[in-house]
């Protein structure tokens, strides 16, 4: 497990968004969504979702960046083909990777959730090496959030399913399920 301080994770690399902002008052964190995400789309490795989660991209870099180039988002964490966390916002504070969204007729789930992006796509399995730090990192979430149970790990697709397709039918959710105690 990973350890987490001031909405942290302990060890991993951390590079600052500015696409985020603070949480309603009172909130508490119960929610974690994952996503997933190639950049240009369905190719992997580079520096290019960074790039774009701390508004940085290129857009002469690849024809596609320029139909994204108006987009502030952000996750707190993206876990990479090799397994490799990069933490974008503190847990804390509420990343912008929802959108519009609503779960169990809750909206905004920006509000309350943590959202991790897998480098990935819909139909391309996800390594073995993001599940082996996907599993800890949602552990360490749940000891820190204990309002995040197994049935509050959900997709993007599950909290705008009219809108999202992701994680797909790649993700393994019965991997996940097998080994979290929560």
């Amino acid at each position: 497990m990973f350890k987490i301080i001031n909405g942290l994770l302990q060890g991993i690399k951390y590079l600052p968004s500015p696409n985020f902002n603070q949480r309603p008052a009172n909130t508490q964190i119960n929610l974690v969504v994952i996503h997933n995400i190639s950049l240009p789309p369905n190719q992997f490795g580079g520096t290019y979702i960074e790039q774009f989660f701390t508004n940085q991209l290129n857009i002469h870099a690849h024809p596609y960046f320029s139909t994204i180039a108006h987009l502030h988002v952000s996750a707190h964490l993206l876990i990479q083909r090799n397994g490799h966390i990069i933490q974008f916002v503190p847990f804390h504070c509420r990343a912008w990777h929802a959108g519009k969204s609503s779960f169990q007729g809750q909206d905004n789930c920006n509000d309350y959730s943590i959202g991790i992006e897998l480098e990935g796509t819909d139909n391309i399995p996800y390594t073995q090496a993001q599940y082996t730090t996907l599993l800890p990192v949602i552990q360490s979430l749940q000891q820190s959030y204990p309002a995040i149970t197994i049935d509050r790990i959900v997709g993007h697709n599950t909290i705008a399913p009219q809108r999202k397709t992701d994680p797909g039918s790649s993700f393994d959710w019965q991997y996940l399920q097998q080994y979290l105690p929560f």
